[in-house]
């Protein structure tokens, strides 16, 4: 299995540790980690290139390729972050912003539709669920095929410092996560939400002429106008 894992933050605290306990259930996995903002990627920048013409023209392209490369070879991805003022942290949202040409509205990546996610996030005391949701959510938007979520409330200075009791009771639902993960593995196929939000954007791309040149070149190019899927049916 590839693993392509993202943080959100470039220090080994207790998202990393909490990741690293995932990674213990993949053996014999190819990983590529990405350590955000060490990737350099500056700021989206708003000129929108990467929507109306071609993702090349984005000022920071040649920092995205290899993050988008590793993406798009993975069988599994990990975005990781920790919680910061309530949400996800600022490096981790800059890169979302800079793959919003992939949503399914505009040039989703086909494999896409075929892998699984992991969505993860730490914090001491509040904002974890709903930072995991929201990288969840992103995640949906390129048509990932299967996305689980965790939101780990760490009740504790520091990851090592969680009593045994409540370990054990966070590595049982990791490892019950990792198994569903190892089940379904390059057999996972799209939900009736994801199947539906496609058919939507396809109705949009069909019918509405004033949608940008690039965006319907690409579905074109794919057949999806047609009857052809990124998904199996």
């Amino acid at each position: 299995m590839n693993i392509t894992i993202i943080y959100g933050q470039k220090h080994k605290g207790n998202t990393w540790a909490f990741v690293k306990l995932f990674l213990e259930q993949f053996e014999d996995a190819y990983v590529a980690e990405f350590y955000l903002p060490d990737e350099s990627l500056g700021y989206c920048a708003g000129c929108v290139k990467c929507i109306m013409r071609d993702e090349k023209t984005c000022p920071h392209a040649k920092y995205m390729q290899t993050i988008t490369t590793s993406l798009d070879n993975a069988d599994l991805l990990i975005i990781a972050s920790p919680c910061y003022a309530m949400g996800m942290t600022g490096q981790l949202k800059t890169l979302f912003d800079h793959l919003a040409y992939r949503y399914m509205a505009h040039r989703p990546e086909p494999s896409m539709f075929s892998k699984q996610a992991l969505a993860i996030s730490t914090a001491a005391g509040a904002g974890m669920g709903k930072t995991a949701k929201t990288i969840a959510d992103n995640l949906f938007w390129w048509g990932v095929a299967r996305i689980y979520q965790y939101g780990l409330r760490i009740y504790a200075p520091d990851f090592e410092s969680i009593p045994d009791k409540r370990k054990k009771k966070i590595v049982r639902k990791v490892k019950r996560i990792a198994r569903n993960i190892q089940i379904n593995n390059k057999r996972v196929k799209v939900g009736l939400k994801t199947k539906l939000m496609f058919w939507i954007m396809r109705l949009n791309m069909k019918e509405n002429n004033e949608l940008n040149s690039a965006d319907r070149k690409y579905w074109q190019k794919h057949g999806w106008l047609g009857k052809a899927r990124p998904y199996k049916p």
